[in-house]
């Protein structure tokens, strides 16, 4: 039955699929797409891909780069408190409980494998930041990667934040140049303990194409809200060229993962057509300036 099930999901996100004509650009479905060369910073493909929309979830990437960016220690210890209750309020269910001790590197994986709402401020007590204050290191990283349409009023994603397909790319391009994240990213499943061992939480990631392992995936981040549509920032490699990829905006929640399967399916043949940016392409990943303290373990 699970069989059955997996390929009926694996059918839905295209990955079991007649493949689109090599003559044609991929034919996606999200309101906002761009795909980007993950070395160059050159657009290979778009679609309304400047234009301004919620982002949900995905704004948890720039929590993640925050607190790394604060010398977020991994091997430290952070309750979950009341504080972070009330940020999650709203929001899809927790396994985080209040008043249970976790390692902030498995804060980390709770936060971008599986979307957790209650690590944001957790991890930003972390680096002794409350919850406006890892809004101001939000908003002063994406002015640093140079992003100008990108705002934040919300650690979580659930209210207000808003950014481009273009800017989420260049962020997430960013954030898997941190060996750390991208390690994190890129795990499809961890188990995270209490400090007393107990409870034990397994969490799976929400990047479906990760799980698929169709095409080689270097990690990556989703995201839902009623007006953000579902949305899903990834990495991808392709032969020797790595590419990074940004879907906002889809009405289903499969759709996403499908226009993903229909963009890599696409730059397997060789990306027929793709464009050159027209602006100046960065020759490297923007320096995030991280101080690096523990470790992730093996996944």
């Amino acid at each position: 039955m699970r069989t059955l099930a997996v390929w009926a999901v694996f059918v839905a996100l295209g990955v079991i699929s007649r493949p689109t004509s090599a003559e044609d650009l991929p034919e996606v479905r999200s309101k906002a797409v761009v795909v980007i060369d993950a070395e160059t910073g050159a657009e290979l493909f778009g679609k309304s891909a400047d234009e301004v929309r919620p982002i949900a979830s995905t704004t948890k990437i720039f929590v993640a780069m925050a607190v790394r960016k604060a010398g977020l220690d991994l091997d430290g210890w952070t309750t979950i408190t009341r504080v972070d209750v009330r940020g999650a309020l709203g929001g899809a269910r927790t396994r985080l409980d209040i008043n249970e001790t976790f390692k902030n590197r498995d804060l980390l994986r709770a936060m971008l494998m599986a979307s957790d709402n209650r690590a944001p401020t957790a991890l930003a007590r972390a680096v002794k930041l409350d919850p406006d204050g890892l809004v101001k290191a939000m908003n002063k990283l994406a002015k640093s990667l140079h992003l100008k349409r990108t705002r934040f009023t919300d650690p979580t994603g659930q209210r207000g934040n808003v950014s481009t397909a273009r800017e989420m790319a260049i962020a997430l391009r960013a954030a898997l140049s941190d060996k750390v994240l991208r390690e994190i990213m890129g795990d499809d499943y961890e188990v995270v303990y209490a400090k007393d061992n107990y409870p034990k939480i397994g969490y799976g990631t929400t990047n479906l194409p990760l799980i698929s392992r169709k095409y080689e995936v270097t990690g990556g981040k989703t995201g839902y809200t009623r007006s953000a549509g579902y949305c899903f920032v990834t990495g991808a490699r392709f032969a020797k060229r790595e590419v990074v990829m940004a879907f906002l905006g889809s009405e289903g929640k499969h759709t996403r993962f499908g226009d993903f399967n229909r963009v890599a399916a696409w730059l397997d043949r060789g990306a027929p057509g793709s464009k050159v940016s027209l602006k100046r392409p960065l020759k490297a990943p923007p320096k995030l300036d991280v101080e690096a303290r523990g470790r992730v373990a093996n996944p």
